[in-house]
């Protein structure tokens, strides 16, 4: 499951999902959204119908396709840079992996401060899982500087806070280098990547994210890049924003 959210600088994004979702039922979202649910759902109906997402997202995936490759998917060309992103090799990354999260303004969400061992812990279920969440490093002009989870969502426990729909499709990021923080940055490559989501898995219909309420600077970020604030969801250990943008407007947005 996810971590916490990205530094809190005027764009960083945010990250994580800080600990997924737990078994906490979430309030109704507000009145007037799409997602407001009108009933409260029972957490035994909340873990079945996670089971039955389960169940119909193996018929539709087949093995280790749940979310494709992302070595293999194109740079995005921003007014930052080329942005690729690149799946982390634990040999290789864990080192600067480790750095970031022993920052002070990214541990305070993500939670991961500590030896390297404390980040390989989190890296690991991801790398030797199934395939539903994948960890990668983002590559700016060639110089890695941020880290980027791709899940899906309606497959995370996050799918029993909110009205998740098949194939619904979660980021986590945070920056790792200060000097790409409060200049823009986060929110030109949520945008970018929320894009090359949408480009890359034609099933996905929608790019979703939870920053920590606490977090105003990413919550905005993910406003600027086109997400749209759907509720607020009590999650295990945040409340947080769930933040959706649609395949259906994203090129108004």
């Amino acid at each position: 499951m996810p971590p916490a959210d990205a530094p809190a600088e005027p764009d960083a994004a945010p990250e994580e999902p800080g600990s997924g979702p737990g078994d906490r039922e979430t309030p109704a979202a507000p009145a007037g959204t799409e997602d407001t649910l009108d009933l409260k759902l029972t957490e035994e109906l909340l873990a079945l119908i996670s089971e039955d997402r389960n169940k119909a997202a193996r018929r539709h995936d087949p093995a280790g396709e749940l979310l494709g490759d992302p070595a293999t998917w194109p740079g995005a060309t921003t007014e930052a840079g080329v942005f690729h992103l690149v799946p982390v090799v634990l040999e290789r990354d864990l080192p600067v992996l480790s750095r970031w999260m022993n920052d002070p303004a990214v541990a305070a969400f993500w939670e991961l401060a500590g030896p390297e061992s404390v980040t390989a812990d989190h890296l690991r279920p991801q790398l030797e899982g199934d395939g539903r969440s994948l960890p990668c490093l983002g590559v700016l002009d060639g110089t890695p500087m941020s880290y980027w989870e791709i899940y899906r969502a309606d497959l995370d426990p996050l799918a029993r806070h909110y009205p998740a729909r098949l194939h619904d499709t979660g980021i986590h990021l945070l920056i790792g280098g200060v000097g790409n923080r409060g200049r823009g940055v986060g929110t030109t490559l949520l945008r970018a990547v929320a894009d090359l989501v949408l480009d890359n898995l034609p099933r996905c219909g929608r790019v979703v994210a939870e920053p920590d309420l606490r977090n105003t600077p990413s919550v905005s970020a993910f406003l600027s890049a086109g997400f749209r604030f759907s509720a607020e969801v009590d999650l295990p250990d945040k409340r947080a924003a769930l933040m959706i943008r649609d395949r259906t407007y994203r090129d108004h947005l």
